[in-house]
């Protein structure tokens, strides 16, 4: 116990150091402790991924890799362990509702890929509009749970996610593999930004849970 207990204090130490503006602000307010730190390693680990396997989906599906059904299985199940990690917080249904929105977020995702990957323009753009709506309908309903997450802020942290994504997704059919390294390496760094965000709304919320 006590050699998981210096391993925290060490992990804070580190991240300290390298965490996103947003999350060094809140550690001059409050203690970095050892359940804030856990929340943040967790809610890191579920939105890489998040971007991890939709990477993947992408290279699958364009490449027209066997294993494509079997990522996307893998995908939607991430969807389901993000909804159930907000359960403790803000209770069952609204973790369901989360994972439905990201579900639906996924689906349009394979829509968008699929569309781009034949030149379909109208379908292409029709998908775009509904990924766009369902940014939106996530983003509402972040911050309707939490003040802390202002819905602006929410709509553009999805915003800038998909429109990384879509680079992705056209970088790689275009064989620009040097912008499509370029699209992911942004969205990664983008998303653990997001999750920091995530964590911060979280403890300013409920500051009781993570005294210790």
């Amino acid at each position: 116990m006590k050699k998981k207990f210096l391993f925290f204090i060490l992990f804070g130490l580190i991240t300290i150091t390298t965490a996103s503006t947003a999350f060094a602000d809140i550690t001059e307010t409050m203690p970095l402790t050892r359940s804030a730190m856990e929340l943040r390693i967790t809610m890191r680990k579920l939105w890489e991924d998040h971007i991890t396997y939709t990477r993947n989906y992408i290279i699958s599906d364009l490449a027209n890799l066997n294993d494509k059904s079997k990522i996307a299985e893998r995908l939607l199940k991430n969807q389901v362990d993000i909804g159930d990690a907000i359960k403790p917080f803000y209770g069952d249904e609204a973790g369901t509702k989360l994972t439905s929105l990201l579900k639906e977020h996924i689906m349009i995702a394979t829509k968008v890929v699929g569309a781009a990957k034949k030149n379909q323009t109208k379908a292409l753009a029709k998908a775009s509009e509904e990924w766009s709506k369902n940014g939106d309908d996530i983003a509402f309903f972040l911050s309707s749970a939490n003040a802390n997450w202002k819905k602006s802020d929410m709509q553009e942290m999805f915003t800038k996610h998909l429109s990384l994504t879509t680079d992705e997704v056209v970088s790689r059919l275009k064989k620009n593999w040097d912008k499509d390294i370029e699209a992911y390496d942004k969205g990664h760094e983008h998303m653990l930004i997001f999750s920091d965000e995530l964590t911060i709304g979280i403890i300013k919320q409920y500051p009781d849970k993570f005294k210790e």
